[in-house]
């Protein structure tokens, strides 16, 4: 093995060869155990974030630990077509040319989108190879391919024709820069600051008037009623009267409603059923007109008065203010903080906006989907999120399911030039629909003119489809009988709505089944401030940057690229450079995975901390010295292979294999729970902790001592024995430094196989158990550590040999100190072990405690006393004077109030710790000033 552990030599080559090999790839067996996952499809025109690095470590962690319990797997990877982002892309480009997509035409545009998927799409698929990712590449989809194409136009033909899908006018977010409706994943909502204005109404009945506030005066245009409290006495007068509109030749009704908060404002609210959620509510209670006053752009349209008619809707508030001013009915102007919805792809403040868009009905589909998960059919983990879930179904509403873009599933409805509407599957089916609802116009050789909907189908619709539709569906396929329903799926909370219960609606519908039997829902990766990590936050980081690196300005160029806002672009690379004043080291795939799954406690949010990911280097560090140290002692010795060689067992060597079988059942256990921090955790102390801090000092006296050639075959067997078996436990998370020294172990272990990515998961035996040499090495653990901690605090070297005392020693102490004495001399550097008997006296000695065992280390002759007690004087002094200072600080009152809480803490911890290092240093110097 190389002296240095190099990730960026081993990580590419050794993913090559899986992937040439086909060790990912599933199979379709009869009687197979069949274990699968299909990938939530990251947007194609992307790169993974971290919290996709987060969950595919998940996946593939799951995948290749069933893989190795003998699982068929299947890991289905994809990329979805991601509508909107992706013609954006594509219009930036075009736009850089002085064109637009209107210039090219629909056909054309959407060739030029296949064309730059082709060349640029692949980003996601390298950083998944990078990650490790042990995906059937051979199975990879995209929802735009045909047969997934094929499964969306069969899904929205089968619903419509149930009577599920529905085109009608519903309230929309509409950004009017796209000109397309929205979901609201991709709405982005943070406070700014506003204006709340309070707006006079005349009364019809010419009693004065009614106060409403607002924050969007400019929709007052399209008011349809005044709500009042129905219990506001106040109002009680009011309620089946009429006000005047102002500015408007319109009278209102005044109507009572429980949605009206009493304490807000005056009480009275504006409701304007076509341009806000909540009023469009109210109107479908009380029958309401719908009054739209925006076109597609936000501008004023022709049904709001002439006068502010073609106005851009900020321009026209600022009139209305004035007018209203003008004829005195502004009541005043407040300062107010209010949410604004704005599109996470332009910035624009989006409209609530009344259009006609395509709806799936979604009562009829929802009941099955809570039953399936009231009754156990699927699983949340953490349990928790089932409540969530419940909690959205019970109140679900329609579905819009149209976008005004070209780059989708165009909707399958073809219109007649009555308007008429005509689904099929293609627009043959489309007109054999017309001719059988128009015979005698057929029959006399009537063709109709058929236009298709321009509008395509919300990316969410496909990824419904996405457990099935990638199994072929809607043909049987082998796939769908051995991989459907699949084993689990790893999510996000924020999509459980938008995603994971729109596939059980559709699984359960379409499939016949859940699309999963487990719903695993992980935290969000947040950064080092909590945030959410977003594009247009600035904060994401490209996984494969922290794996290789990357440089400060290459760092600050990736983050603003493609930014339209460029306030938004300078905001980021000043955080970008106060954050990253270096860039970002490498760290290597194994520690970033290694810190995913030990970050992974259920639902909990992380903070990510790149001081966890240089730990974790540091334990790969860690695990390839012992590896070097193991095959450095091992390769070509005898380690024990044949049948009939002799083996002796040393007490280290039977309580290390004793200990394996504790963390094997503690890592499968941990992973069957989804509890990979706890696997994580399990396997880094009994690595860094037992293996090589103990073990592997352990073994030293055997291999270098005066052992018999039984005890050293012994030992070599239970180093790689051990070595082989920590390497498969670890796999799951560290694939590539795993294989890399299982390549080069597995034959000094007996170990058979191409790959440690086949070879068997690790059966914890109870045979091996050995609870005698389990008690022996924790007793010897305890002298070493104790002899080591009067060394330290008697500031002796390491290297001088100790005479030691023992003071009440048991029978059993007495036989430990004889069946052991080698490897304490050897580990803990004593010159002799003396045990005292209850008429000796003990000379003056440095002692620790091991049960009811005193370990004793007299002073005389090991240290210099006089250049000792200098040494501690120098100490004592410069505590001392550390102590008066922070006594001093904290005795400022100035200080303690003004300065910031965490500082005088800070201060606080410091002082404490001058005082008891003080304590310690005097004690020691008391000991040492006795001393003959």
């Amino acid at each position: 093995m190389d002296k240095t552990y190099d990730p960026v030599k081993i990580e590419t080559r050794w993913y090559e060869r899986w992937e040439r090999a086909g060790y990912f790839d599933s199979k379709v067996e009869q009687d197979a155990d069949n274990y699968a996952i299909v990938i939530p499809p990251p947007n194609v025109t992307g790169s993974l974030h971290m919290g996709h690095a987060f969950q595919h470590t998940i996946m593939d962690a799951l995948t290749r630990y069933n893989r190795m319990k003998g699982a068929n797997t299947l890991w289905q990877p994809g990329t979805d077509h991601a509508g909107i982002a992706t013609q954006m892309v594509v219009e930036r480009q075009l736009a850089a040319k002085g064109e637009s997509r209107h210039d090219l035409g629909r056909d054309k545009f959407i060739e030029k989108i296949w064309d730059w998927k082709s060349e640029s799409g692949g980003n996601i698929t390298r950083q998944m190879r990078r990650m490790g990712s042990s995906v059937d590449w051979k199975r990879e989809r995209f929802t735009m391919d045909t047969g997934l194409s094929k499964a969306v136009t069969e899904t929205f033909v089968r619903l419509y024709e149930e009577g599920l899908i529905y085109r009608g006018k519903r309230l929309v977010n509409w950004d009017p820069v796209l000109k397309t409706a929205v979901s609201d994943l991709e709405v982005e909502s943070e406070e700014e600051n506003g204006h709340l204005w309070h707006l006079r109404y005349p009364r019809t009945d010419g009693n004065g008037h009614v106060i409403v506030a607002t924050t969007r005066p400019e929709t007052m245009l399209g008011d349809a009623a005044i709500a009042v409290h129905p219990d506001d006495e106040r109002y009680q007068d009011l309620i089946g009267k009429t006000v005047q509109l102002p500015l408007c030749d319109r009278e209102i009704p005044v109507i009572a409603d429980e949605y009206v908060d009493p304490e807000f404002g005056t009480g009275c609210v504006k409701i304007t059923p076509a341009h806000d959620f909540n009023d469009y509510e109210v109107g479908q209670r009380h029958d309401l007109p719908l009054l739209n006053i925006f076109d597609d752009d936000a501008n004023i349209n022709d049904d709001a008065p002439e006068a502010y008619r073609g106005m851009e809707r900020f321009a026209a508030r600022k009139q209305i203010v004035a007018d209203l001013e003008a004829a005195d009915l502004l009541e005043r102007i407040d300062d107010h903080k209010l949410m604004v919805p704005r599109g996470d792809r332009t910035g624009q403040v989006l409209e609530p906006y009344l259009t006609d868009q395509w709806f799936v009905k979604t009562g009829p589909l929802a009941g099955p989907a809570i039953e399936a998960v009231e009754n156990g059919d699927i699983r949340f983990v953490p349990d928790n999120w089932k409540n969530t879930y419940f909690q959205w179904m019970r109140n679900i509403q329609d579905w819009c399911i149209s976008r005004q873009l070209w780059w989708g599933h165009r909707i399958p409805a073809w219109y007649d030039e009555d308007g008429g509407i005509w689904v099929g599957r293609d627009e043959t089916e489309a007109r054999a629909a017309w001719a059988k609802a128009n015979p005698q116009a057929d029959a006399d050789g009537v063709t109709p003119k058929l236009r298709q909907d321009d509008d395509v189908l919300d990316t969410w619709f496909s990824s419904a489809l996405w457990p099935f539709s990638t199994l072929g569906w809607p043909d049987k396929t082998p796939e769908m009988d051995h991989f459907y329903p699949t084993n689990v799926l790893v999510t996000g909370f924020d999509i459980i709505f938008f995603w994971v219960a729109r596939m059980i609606m559709f699984g359960l519908k379409f499939a016949g089944d859940v699309p999963f039997r487990d719903v695993y829902i992980t935290g969000l990766i947040r950064d080092a401030e909590g945030q959410k990590q977003s594009k247009s936050k600035g904060n994401v980081i490209d996984p494969v940057d922290l794996i290789d690196g990357i440089g400060l300005e290459d760092l600050v160029a990736k983050r603003t690229s493609g930014m339209m806002q460029p306030q938004k672009a300078e905001k980021i690379e000043k955080a970008t450079r106060k954050d990253f004043p270096e860039g970002i080291p490498a760290f290597g795939t194994d520690a970033v995975r290694f810190t995913y799954a030990a970050l992974a406690s259920t639902g909990r949010d992380i903070r990510f901390d790149m001081a966890r990911v240089a730990g974790y280097r540091n334990f790969c560090n860690k695990l390839w010295n012992a590896s070097r140290y193991v095959l450095m002692n091992c390769d070509g010795q005898d380690t024990g292979l044949k049948a009939d060689a002799e083996v002796e067992l040393s007490a280290a060597d039977r309580w290390i294999i004793s200990a394996l079988q504790d963390v094997e059942a503690e890592v499968a256990k941990q992973l069957d729970a989804y509890r990979f921090d706890l696997a994580a955790q399990a396997l880094y102390e009994f690595i860094w902790n037992e293996y090589c801090d103990w073990y592997l000092e352990l073994s030293k006296p055997a291999l270098q001592g005066d052992t018999s050639d039984a005890e050293k075959r012994g030992t070599r067997r239970t180093l790689v024995r051990v070595l082989e078996a920590i390497l498969r436990l670890a796999h799951p998370m560290m694939p590539f430094i795993t294989e890399e020294i299982w390549q080069k172990v597995c034959i000094l272990a007996a170990a058979e196989g191409e790959s440690i990515s086949l070879a068997p998961w690790p059966q914890p035996q109870s045979t091996k158990r050995d609870t005698i040499a389990e008690a022996d090495i924790a007793w010897l653990k305890g002298f070493i550590l104790g002899i080591r901690r009067i060394r330290g605090e008697m500031d002796i070297a390491p290297s001088k040999p100790l005479p030691v005392l023992l003071e009440h020693a048991s029978d059993e102490d007495r036989e430990r100190v004889v069946r052991l004495e080698a490897v304490l001399k050897f580990l803990a550097r004593t010159e002799s072990i003396a045990v005292l008997t209850d008429a000796d006296d003990a000379p003056e000695c440095a002692m620790a405690l091991l049960g009811g065992m005193r370990i004793l280390v007299p002073m005389a002759g090991l240290i210099d006393k006089d250049a000792e007690l200098a040494r501690l004087d120098k100490q004592i002094a410069q505590t001392e004077g550390d102590l008066k200072k922070a006594r001093g600080k904290l005795g400022n009152q100035n200080f303690v109030e003004r300065a910031p809480e965490e500082v005088v803490k800070q201060e606080q911890q410091r002082l404490v710790g001058f005082e008891s290092a003080l304590k310690e240093l005097s004690e020691q110097r008391a000991k040492i000033a006795a001393l003959d």
